[in-house]
């Protein structure tokens, strides 16, 4: 199962959002750079970097950090989403260095762009993104809930030859109060040959042994990195040990 580091910008700054809402943010004192250092000198392989700030606004606005990552963490795969809206977006994510582009509102939104973008650069270089609230999509920085139900979502992406996928459930980012084991697995059991990756809430050791058991291929963690130093120490004997 990989782990996969996660560090959200706005501002040119790291924070972290409780359940995708804005008005309840935290800004961490750590230069992003920095911060995707410490996260590969500590044998971390993957980062997922995401531009609140472009998300909110519609445009990607942090290309420039992306760059910078790119430059100096060579050992990083990182796959960058957040304000993806057009043919020149995600060619300028592409451009700075990333390896991956994260896509979520603009599958929502308009599936005919989205579905080029797969066949233009290939399922490998698109990285699905559901946020889930109450099983209905979100998008637009999680500011808007559709009527689209997650196992139709689904369904419908990965018949455009789509394997990985990762899942956040909103009503548990950032609350440090473990993932949805039930819904992944649920995911798992509709969809067996997805390689599903959990996104919120992830607090702890157990949580990773809870979500590999179940079948998820991957697990992005982002808040408790930034509260406990300690973890990522933890994580990389936990990665040595089951990886």
């Amino acid at each position: 199962m990989d782990i996969i580091p996660a560090i959200d910008l706005f501002g040119g700054k790291c924070l972290r959002l409780t359940q995708g809402n804005y008005e309840n943010k935290k800004i961490y004192p750590v230069d992003p750079v920095e911060m995707a250092k410490i996260f590969e000198d500590n044998g971390l392989k993957r980062l997922h970097l995401v531009d609140l700030e472009g998300a909110l606004k519609r445009k990607v606005l942090h290309c420039k950090v992306l760059e910078n990552i790119a430059f100096q963490c060579k050992n990083l795969m990182i796959d960058f989403g957040g304000g993806i809206q057009s043919n020149e977006d995600i060619r300028i994510v592409f451009d700075s260095g990333a390896h991956m582009a994260n896509i979520g509102s603009m599958a929502v939104k308009n599936d005919k762009v989205f579905q080029e973008w797969v066949q233009c650069f290939g399922s490998k270089k698109i990285l699905l993104g559901a946020d889930v609230k109450n099983e209905r999509i979100a998008f637009q920085g999680w500011k808007k809930i559709s009527h689209i139900h997650l196992h139709f979502f689904f369904k419908k992406k990965i018949s455009l030859g789509l394997r990985k996928i990762f899942c956040t459930d909103i009503d548990k980012d950032g609350l440090l109060s473990g993932p949805s084991i039930d819904l992944y697995k649920k995911i798992i059991e509709d969809f067996p040959h997805l390689e599903l990756i959990a996104s919120g809430g992830i607090k702890s050791l157990k949580d990773l042994d809870d979500l590999q058991r179940i079948g998820c291929k991957g697990a992005i963690i982002g808040k408790i990195f930034f509260e406990r130093k300690d973890f990522l120490k933890s994580v990389y004997s936990w990665i040595e040990k089951n990886c």
